[in-house]
């Protein structure tokens, strides 16, 4: 019965892209795409506005689906645009010599970062040699040998005069290392206590005497002794002072010279050149074997040169324009940089030279490119990296100490100014997640670069997925593709998509056919990867992921899972349904059964009376309760209790695109008409009998296909889709050629009538004007059986009442 009604031609099942229509032989000779990027005007219009903002809050988010390819592309991208700008200035830390456990940060001129570093470890050679040299000229011992001398000189000379007036008065002066004394004596020698105790109170009481006011004398002496001391330190000071300032002057000259321009080179540099002055001392000693450098901070500072290296954090001298990073393991360190630290004799030790950065300071004056899925793994992170953005500088800061769980000694370096545009590659969900719940997000990223994962199919995508073949083979060093090859990926695309006129963005999933193919094409030592790679490319890639649906089909042919593809049966009808298994998915056939008898419950289904239906198929079943009303309940109640039930499933049902199919065997089951069981329906319907369009049919129809030529294909079996899907039609060549013999059919309606007519094979019939349907209709029958059920209701009624 159903011949009679239209069904599709097998050009309307698949759309194949002739090989010769693309006027191109191979990938080889196309202009590989600069960017790698396929359509994606809105976001592409959204960067260029958030990279020309120059404001904190105006960071971006790229928001892509799974394969978009929203990492790849915001960083290519970027780094076009990057390389137009110019290279940011280079960041250095240097030794503080006011506080020197907190390093000082110098911005310089891009490219002066090596060099200063490298002007002061020449420096530094140069003093460790030609210092000790100045300091060893004869010139210089000469005058410091005099100055030793008239210190000696007049050292003597006090001494001279204090031990005449101690020998005068009976007493000897003993000078020793350990300083200067006087003791009781006689004729130039030591008085023996013997002799001493034979002295008379009155000689005891007068030598006593007699030596304190020697010893007042000493004192002044003394006194004196050390001032000239003092004058003579000062004095070799001021000689060495004047040496050591002709040589680091001389010296330092061309350092200063050749930074001359840059203020905060030139401070620094006046800051070393005073603290070599003032501890010239280090330079004058030969350098010892393997000492620990210095300062440090963790045990104690030797006298060392280390201080005056430069520690170049951030070298910009080879960048070609503006840093584009990327990073996919942001820890706290991995952002913010680390100090480092030494095992020194069981200490860990740190100093400036060990201050290393981190990824925002490898993109100041550029671009972080981050996955939100990565960043949003390390909390502390995330709200560092909100704080550092908003307050525009980088801290390197240990994060035990930051967060209270340790507190050391450690270097606390000053903190690096930033200028970033931020960039984070996420899913929309996470970025509406953000949006709502996290405060600081939507006042930071007020840009949203919204990717899309599908473009129109017109000559000029057609061309730029070309091209960007072209660019996927050449960066990944893989084989060209043939014109055949091409129409297939072309196929592959709109597959993928699920509709014949758009073509997918999900670019990794095309690269990853891509390398597959090229697989099976060196495997078969071809030239090009072809067609028949790309075929076998998909076809494995389904193999792998199908196990699932080889058992469920398996369980279908042993009539386990029972489906049955001919014959007649009333209150009983094919469904088909989508089954999601991570990559893969798969149509799978289902029986749908009704039972109708008198009540008042109206339309229920035992999933969800099971709680095993969602809320959208809850809808749906409600929707059939009101087309019932719509059409058959004008003139009387509906007196029925009709349940649907979705046998042998076991898990959740949701989703409403059964429910033209409940609605056929329902009818079927009110009217008592048997529903032909070799075509299976899907489609949503609404209240007025409307077939809407759904998804993955063309997963379903493959999946109800492939159990029909199990059983045996009649030349009768087919499915009913609605007709708005047909464009979302790609199946698979062995469907096509079974519909273009004839053996399967694909029937799209609009409308439930024209369902019911094709599964029943009875018109369904019209309302006339006096409410009643034509007879020898379906719909009449329908009517007839809901009206004598209310009529038994109401004398069931009347009877209970009168009882």
């Amino acid at each position: 019965m159903a011949k009679r009604f239209r069904e599709l031609a097998a050009k309307d099942l698949r759309l194949s892209i002739d090989p010769n229509s693309l006027k191109v032989d191979s990938t080889k000779k196309l202009h590989p795409a600069k960017r790698g990027v396929v359509g994606q005007k809105r976001a592409i219009e959204a960067m260029k506005f958030g990279m020309g903002m120059v404001d904190p809050e105006y960071n971006i988010y790229v928001a892509g689906t799974t394969d978009t390819g929203a990492t790849y592309m915001a960083r290519a991208f970027l780094e076009e645009v990057a390389k137009k700008q110019p290279p940011p200035p280079d960041w250095c830390y240097v030794y503080n010599f006011k506080e020197p456990d907190k390093p000082r940060a110098l911005r310089l001129p891009t490219g002066l970062g090596k060099d200063l570093k490298k002007a002061m470890d020449e420096l530094i050679e140069v003093l460790n040699s030609d210092i000790p040299t100045a300091f060893s000229t004869d010139d210089y011992r000469y005058k410091e040998q005099v100055l030793r001398q008239e210190f000696e000189n007049k050292r003597r000379k006090i001494i001279g005069v204090l031990r005449e007036k101690v020998e005068a008065e009976g007493f000897l002066l003993q000078v020793d290392p350990q300083g200067i004394s006087i003791i009781p004596g006689k004729d130039g020698k030591v008085l023996p206590p013997e002799e001493l105790a034979k002295y008379s109170p009155e000689e005891k009481k007068a030598l006593l005497d007699r030596g304190d006011k020697l010893s007042m004398e000493m004192n002044q002496a003394l006194t004196e002794i050390g001032r000239l001391e003092s004058e003579y330190v000062e004095l070799r000071k001021e000689l060495d002072h004047k040496v050591a300032l002709a040589v680091v002057k001389k010296k330092m000259q061309p350092v200063l010279s050749k930074f001359r321009v840059n203020t905060n080179i030139l401070q620094y540099l006046e800051a070393a050149k005073q603290d070599i002055l003032e501890h010239i001392d280090d330079f004058r000693k030969k350098p010892e074997a393997e000492a620990p450098k210095g300062p440090r901070v963790g045990m104690p500072s030797p006298p060392v040169t280390n201080k005056y290296s430069v520690n170049v954090l951030i070298d910009n001298s080879e960048a070609k324009g503006a840093p584009v990073v990327y990073t996919s393991n942001p820890t706290y360190p991995a952002l913010f940089g680390r100090i480092e630290r030494e095992a020194i004799f069981g200490a860990l030790v740190t100093d400036f030279t060990m201050i290393k950065p981190g990824a925002l300071h490898e993109a100041n004056g550029g671009y972080l490119v981050l996955k939100a899925t990565d960043i949003l793994k390390w909390y502390l992170s995330w709200e560092a990296l909100k704080r550092a953005v908003r307050n525009k500088e980088v801290k390197i800061e240990d994060i035990g100490e930051m967060y209270g769980f340790m507190t050391t000694r450690t270097l606390k370096p000053e903190p690096v100014p930033l200028e970033i545009k931020l960039v984070i590659t996420g899913d929309p969900y996470i970025y509406e997640l953000l949006y709502t719940y996290d405060d600081r997000f939507k006042q930071m990223f007020k840009i949203k670069a919204h990717l899309d994962d599908r473009t129109d199919w017109n000559k000029a995508r057609i061309r730029e997925c070309l091209d960007c073949l072209a660019r996927f083979c050449e960066e990944e060093g893989l084989k060209h593709v043939d014109r055949t090859g091409i129409a297939r990926i072309l196929e592959y695309s709109m597959e993928v998509t699920g509709t014949r006129d758009k073509i997918t963005l999900k670019l990794g999933a095309i690269v990853d056919i891509i390398k597959e193919a090229n697989y099976w094409a060196v495997q078969g030592k071809r030239r090009y990867i072809g067609a028949r790679h790309v075929e076998k490319a998909i076809e494995k890639k389904i193999y792998r992921s199908n196990l699932i649906e080889e058992r469920v089909q398996e369980l279908i042919k042993k009539d386990i899972f029972w489906i049955e593809t001919d014959g007649h049966k009333v209150g009983q009808i094919n469904g088909l349904s989508i089954l999601q298994t991570g990559d893969h998915m798969f149509g799978k056939p289902g029986r749908i059964t009704a039972n109708v008898s008198m009540g008042k419950d109206g339309v229920i289904t035992i999933d969800r009376q099971s709680r095993l239906s969602g809320k959208i198929h809850t809808k749906g079943v409600i929707i059939l309760s009101s087309y019932l009303r719509e059409h058959f309940a004008q003139d009387k109640p509906l007196a029925l209790t009709a349940s649907l039930c979705f046998e042998q499933t076991y898990g959740m049902v949701d989703g409403d695109s059964a429910s033209s199919t409940e609605l056929f065997v329902l009818l079927s089951a009110i009217a008592n008409v048997p529903v032909f069981q070799g075509i299976a329906a899907t489609g949503s319907v609404s209240q007025k009998g409307e077939i809407q369009p759904v998804g993955g049919v063309t997963r379903k129809i493959e999946g109800f296909f492939d159990i029909c030529k199990h059983k045996g294909l009649t030349g009768k079996q087919g499915v009913i889709i609605p007709a708005k899907s047909v464009k979302d039609l790609m199946l698979r060549k062995d469907v096509v050629e079974a519909a273009k013999d004839g053996k399967f059919h694909i029937y799209p309606i609009g409308a439930i009538e024209q369902g019911v007519e094709i599964l029943t094979g009875m018109k369904a019939g019209k309302i006339r004007k006096d409410g009643t349907y034509s007879k020898g209709t379906l719909f009449r029958l329908v009517d007839d059986r809901l009206k004598d059920l209310a009529e038994k209701a109401r004398a069931y009624t009347k009877d209970k009442q009168e009882k």
